[in-house]
């Protein structure tokens, strides 16, 4: 499976993809895929390495699991297919992206959009089984995308990371600081955002201004 990889990761990733984890790993989601319904479809498991490319990365957003439900999820964080109706957090990622920018909200929740201009949506597991939320937890995918996003800190500057809510906080220690640029705020789900914690937090026009003086095209959001 590991062979869906795009090249520009294997690279970096070389030393993960040869650990035994990460066979075991291969194996768990292999079986679960042949007697459960799992999520994102298999072809579309690594698809946010494929969309984004490492040396197109410049911002990165983390997610914790992929949507279980049917027809949902696209292999990348927080985007969901043409067609399916917007998840919460997403309406509010929206939202702000509204009110910070004054940009109208788009129809559909498909992030492919955002990806090919390079901004990485990486859940932290990248597989879930239907309809049980959290299911592919503690079977090796933190390993593999804490790698990840250690590569990037390394091997790109100037990457702006979105880490929205307490898991995503806690990646930070993954990032060299002193290269990139760091937005921090509460998660957009309903729980977070209706306490104050998600909206007015601006990361989409700070990211974009940091592009910018860094060389960067911005983001159309």
């Amino acid at each position: 499976m590991e062979h869906a990889i795009h090249g520009s990761w294997k690279k970096v990733l070389k030393h993960q993809l040869a650990q035994e984890y990460f066979k075991n790993l291969m194996d768990f989601v292999a079986q679960q895929y042949v007697t459960k319904t799992c999520y994102p479809p298999q072809e579309l498991i690594f698809a946010a390495l494929n969309r984004t490319h490492l040396k197109d990365v410049k911002v990165v957003i983390l997610g914790q699991d992929p949507y279980h439900a049917a027809g949902q999820g696209n292999g990348l964080a927080f985007s969901v297919n043409d067609s399916i109706k917007i998840p919460p957090s997403l309406v509010h990622v929206f939202k702000e992206i509204e009110q910070d920018l004054g940009t109208a909200p788009p129809q559909s929740g498909n992030l492919e959009r955002w990806a090919d201009q390079g901004v990485l949506m990486l859940n932290a597991v990248l597989t879930v089984q239907e309809s049980l939320a959290g299911s592919h937890k503690n079977k090796g995918w933190e390993q593999f995308t804490d790698a990840v996003i250690k590569a990037i800190s390394e091997q790109r500057e100037h990457v702006v990371f979105m880490l929205w809510g307490g898991f995503a906080k806690g990646k930070i220690k993954r990032i060299d600081t002193s290269k990139h640029f760091i937005l921090e705020s509460g998660h957009p789900s309903p729980l977070s955002a209706n306490r104050g914690h998600w909206f007015g937090n601006r990361h989409f026009s700070q990211a974009n201004t940091y592009l910018v003086q860094n060389g960067y095209e911005p983001v159309n959001w």
